[in-house]
Formats: structure tokens, sequence, C-alpha cells
């Protein structure tokens, strides 16, 4: 079942169960994709939706840290309710330890030897990891094998 079709049984299970937290978020999903396949003009897979979650993740996070920070603990709430919705749907992230081991293969592979390689090392890694990792924290992990 794609994620697609997934997100869809969902809703219809959210509106059953009167779930309207579950039930926007879902909708909030859907008309991303369908923004995505608008301007695109082609059809949203399973990793472009993997994609667009991660962003919209990234973003409530963000959210969710201002509204905190403000003093907006119940808008916060709100936020990271909707993040919890949003996991459902991503695959299983990586450990630190698998990031780790990733980004060993890729230096291996790509022979990079310092800061200057970075670009080079990213670029194979976040083709590699999309949607399986948090770039922010491949992006530290790399910083640190490189300036060894």
């Amino acid at each position: 079942m794609t994620l697609k079709a997934k997100l869809t049984e969902d809703m219809k299970a959210a509106m059953r169960a009167k779930d309207q937290t579950a039930l926007g978020t879902i909708r909030l999903i859907n008309a991303a994709i369908k923004q995505f396949e608008v301007d695109e003009r082609t059809e949203a897979d399973d990793t472009r939706v993997a994609a667009i979650l991660g962003k919209m993740i990234k973003q409530r996070k963000d959210s969710a840290k201002i509204y905190a920070d403000a003093g907006r603990q119940d808008l916060a709430d709100k936020e990271n309710a909707e993040i919890e919705v949003l996991n459902r749907y991503l695959p299983e992230m990586l450990s630190e330890e698998e990031i780790t081991a990733e980004v060993a293969a890729v230096l291996s592979e790509t022979g990079a030897s310092g800061m200057a390689d970075m670009g080079k090392v990213m670029g194979a890694l976040k083709s590699r990891l999309a949607g399986k990792a948090d770039m922010a924290v491949v992006n530290q992990a790399v910083k640190a094998a490189l300036s060894r």
C-alpha cells in the first residue's frame, strides 16, 4: 500500500473516530502532496511523500520551539501533536551508529579526506539517506569524520 493510499484510509478512520488532530494533520499532508503534484505536474511517489513529511515535521519543530520560547505552550503542544501524527507515516529513522556507519562507507567510497570534500560527501549521503535520517545529524557526523 502506498503512503498516499494509507493516508486516505487513515483520514477515513480519523473521521469515524472524530480525531480532529489526526484528521486536520492528514488533510494538511494531502494538501501539501497535491500542491507538489500541481507544481511539478507529476505523481508523488512514496519517496517524495516522505520528503514532504520531513519538511512538514521540520516546520512544526521550528514553530513549536518558537511558541515555547514565547510562552505559548498551548500552541507548542498543538504543533507537537501534529508532529506525532506526521511521524506515523515516515519510515523508521536510522540510529546515530547507523548514520556513522553510512558516513564511513561514503567516505571510503569517495576518498574524501578533508572539509573541502564536504559537498561531495553530503551529496552522496543525501540521496542514500533521504527520509531515513535527519540531515542535520548527518551533517554533524560528516563534519566530525572529516575533521579527524
